[in-house]
């Protein structure tokens, strides 16, 4: 049980709510951000002592009954009810194959060899890239070529300036919360002692940015989608990016497509040849 982040956890998913989120008033002299502690205890069917308690760091571990009803009172998705079992200290049903591995299974490698002409890419839960097609090296350059934490994007996205140039300036904001949260979802099923901590722990060293977000709490924050690419010779490029999960070994096969017939269809198209190029030279 991690008192600290489930007192955290609780805090914050509880001033996230609204009065008017879960049918209660508001009232004139309201003055509490989100909800009030009794009122997240009474939604959650326990007293206001209990619930306080563990946002104070002071109660005992909640059963997985208690744990269910605070997840329902405080209106949490899956991956958040998932997040707050295991910083209780409780398993909770989650998919297959936690234990992390850079080895990508035989079926997905032959779902990425099929897709030679198309911007694919394999990536870790911690946002590694493992492989990559031929065009998706000439839209977002080489990516398994990092070493040490540098292999994460999320930890290049938050301490070298480089690694933003992929994106319009506009979209940073979201980028940062979805790699942040992306990471939190790690670290809940690695636990202590796996890749996610050790690039956690770096990050709040090194990035207040990070730091601020990671406070924040957020679970499950959505890709941005379309996704804006800024290429050197096309241009910004309006993409979807189609997400295939392997549970088995929690990677995700990335594939980027643009809408039939459009410009950025068109651009895409001309990738092969600019990654023959790349590789020529």
């Amino acid at each position: 049980m991690d008192r600290a982040q489930l007192a955290d956890f609780l805090r914050t998913r509880r001033e996230a709510l609204q009065p008017e989120d879960v049918g209660l008033p508001r009232g004139p002299r309201r003055r509490t951000r989100g909800l009030r502690r009794e009122e997240a205890a009474t939604l959650s069917g326990m007293s206001t002592d209990y619930y306080s308690r563990l946002e104070q760091q002071r109660g005992p571990q909640p059963s997985e009954p208690m744990l269910a009803a605070m997840a329902r009172g405080l209106r949490l998705s899956l991956a958040e009810r998932d997040h707050l079992f295991r910083i209780a200290g409780h398993n909770t049903p989650s998919r297959p194959g936690n234990l992390r591995s850079d080895h990508i299974t035989p079926g997905l490698m032959r779902i990425l060899g099929r897709l030679d002409d198309t911007p694919a890419q394999v990536v870790s839960d911690v946002a590694e890239t493992l492989a990559q097609t031929p065009a998706a090296i000439a839209l977002l350059g080489d990516q398994t070529r990092f070493t040490g934490p540098e292999r994460s994007l999320t930890y290049r996205w938050f301490t070298d300036p480089r690694a933003r140039l992929l994106y319009p300036e506009e979209d940073h904001p979201l980028h940062s919360r979805f790699f942040t949260s992306g990471l939190r979802a790690a670290y809940s099923r690695q636990g202590a002692g796996g890749r996610a901590e050790h690039l956690r722990d770096l990050l709040l060293e090194r990035s207040p940015e990070f730091a601020g977000l990671w406070s924040a709490h957020e679970i499950d924050v959505p890709r941005v989608d379309p996704k804006l690419v800024r290429h050197p010779e096309l241009g910004v490029l309006t993409l979807q990016c189609q997400v295939l999960l392997d549970p088995e070994q929690n990677q995700t096969l990335l594939v980027y497509t643009a809408t039939p017939g459009s410009a950025d269809d068109e651009k895409l198209r001309l990738l092969p040849v600019l990654g023959a190029r790349v590789a020529g030279t």
